[in-house]
């Protein structure tokens, strides 16, 4: 990821397309390994795994994202784009540097599988009783690859990686690869569907070979990655449709007084999650410094780094009359009530008052619709066709405060049951496939998302949020039916 981000500095369109596709290569490394590594270090702990992925998420994701955002994209649009990637890619280096030198403080937790205990283990999921479950664990029968699976593998790879190469160079390019028709859909089409229905085949053929019980725990992690697309499909729309309301349709010319307190909330805002995390940190640093003194060097010089931007980025402002506020800016929200909901959140998982996994996900899909609800509202008056409008602020702040509450209930904690539902030794591997689902849904929040021109011409943009309003609330209500068959397959994981 780091050379990812060195390789736009460059601004050419070779530079750029290599760097995203190191972005990428270097996400999937990167993000199921991660959250794998938490799933060891809370094994025979399952009642702490919500709240313990609710706080990974809050400081190992979104802290990190909502700097990112702020001061590289602060960088960006003020001084120049090399900057801000630049910036990104330097991070990047010294994040690398700093894990580099604190893998002993995790012991063998991330390190190469042994051959000896290549066992299909369940999570220790019964805190009760750890000498039943261990039998149960080592009672699992092994259900290894046959040829026919490691063809299917193969030919639904394939035809993903076709369908990923020949969307954008088929766009940018100009060159197409499936270029070719069958029964009136595009080869790319006909390419993606075919590879999707061998992994659908493949998943279902693998899922039967299991006992009962690890069957039951899979097809309900299965469920939750249905709910999980629907989810992201709108949630997504933040990074498209909602930044283009944003810039479009939102006030964001700020003079006098109003742009004052703008300044005001945006350094409260850059300030005030900086120094809480500096303060963990330093509580960190005291406990692990003999142990790691090197890597918490290194993670000092960051934030001493880190502090100097947030300095140059609040005098640059105040030295401003007015104030535009960037499009970009509303994007640093979601990281923001992240920051400051998630523990909140992770006491509520961690309380007599922890619901179960169904209800959470309806929870988490209603206020999901609720937040776009809040968009409709506040479009009505924008007459069909509008390009540009002057809609309140406050309304789109609403709509973020409530997704991010929304995506607490899900994104998290549906990392949290995948790591108690799935055998122990299919951890990374269920991870990779649960990072698919939110891509699927990432790519369907692109493709819905392209439609915000066509739909507010035609009707209005109020009723393109009023899709992204039902769609989420009907699923809602289908988690929240579901909840007492979901609770049966999951056999008592709590």
């Amino acid at each position: 990821m780091m050379l990812g981000h060195l390789s736009m500095v460059f601004e050419t369109p070779w530079s750029l397309y290599l760097g995203l596709a190191l972005l990428i290569v270097g996400t999937g490394f990167f993000k199921p390994n991660m959250t794998s590594m938490i799933s060891e270090m809370y094994k025979g702990k399952e009642s702490k795994k919500d709240g313990a992925y609710t706080i990974y998420y809050m400081g190992g994701v979104n802290a990190g994202a909502f700097f990112g955002m702020m001061l590289c994209g602060y960088l960006a649009e003020n001084i120049g784009w090399s900057y801000g990637f630049g910036l990104a890619g330097i991070f990047m280096l010294l994040g690398l540097i700093q894990f580099w030198l604190a893998k002993d403080f995790f012991g063998q937790i991330g390190e190469k599988p042994s051959k000896v205990h290549e066992v299909e283990l369940p999570q220790n999921i019964n805190e009760r009783n750890p000498k039943e479950q261990d039998a149960t664990e080592h009672g699992e029968k092994l259900n290894p690859f046959t040829s026919v699976d490691k063809v299917l593998i193969i030919l639904s790879a394939l035809g993903g990686f076709l369908y990923l190469l020949n969307d954008p160079i088929s766009k940018i390019g100009n060159v197409n690869l499936l270029n070719f028709k069958l029964g009136g859909l595009d080869g790319s089409s006909v390419t993606v569907l075919t590879a999707l229905v061998l992994f659908l085949y493949l998943i279902i053929t693998r899922i039967s070979r299991y006992s009962r019980i690890v069957r039951d725990k899979i097809i309900a992690v299965s469920v939750f990655a249905v709910f999980t697309v629907i989810f992201f499909a709108a949630f997504e729309q933040a990074l498209g449709s909602m930044t283009l309301f944003a810039r479009d349709y939102t006030e964001r010319a700020l003079t006098g007084s109003s742009a004052t307190i703008f300044k005001v909330i945006d350094l409260i805002l850059t300030v005030g999650p900086l120094a809480i995390i500096t303060y963990v940190l330093l509580l960190l640093f005291k406990k692990t410094y003999k142990k790691i003194l090197l890597s918490n060097i290194i993670l000092s010089l960051s934030f001493v780094f880190l502090w100097y931007i947030v300095y140059y980025k609040i005098n640059n402002e105040f030295s401003k009359d007015a104030t535009e506020v960037p499009a970009t800016w509303f994007g640093i929200l979601n990281s923001f009530f992240i920051i400051t909901l998630a523990p909140l959140f992770s006491r509520w998982w961690e309380s007599k008052y922890n619901p179960s996994a169904a209800t959470k996900y309806g929870i988490g899909l209603l206020l999901l619709g609720l937040g776009f609800g809040v968009l409709v509202f506040g479009t009505l008056g924008i007459p069909q066709g509008a390009k540009t409008a002057s809609v309140s602020m406050v309304f789109l702040i609403l709509a973020y405060l409530l997704h991010t509450m929304g995506e607490l209930c899900i994104s998290p904690v549906g990392l949290s049951y995948l790591s108690k539902l799935v055998p122990g030794r299919m951890i990374g591997f269920m991870f990779g496939i649960w990072y698919l689902a939110i891509a699927i849904g990432q790519k369907a929040a692109g493709t819905m998302g392209g439609m915000i021109d066509k739909i507010t011409a035609e009707y209005s943009l109020s009723s393109f949020f009023l899709i992204f309003t039902i769609v989420p609330a009907i699923f809602s209500l289908i988690s929240l039916v579901l909840n007492p068959l979901l609770k049966r397959l999951m056999h008592g994981v709590r």
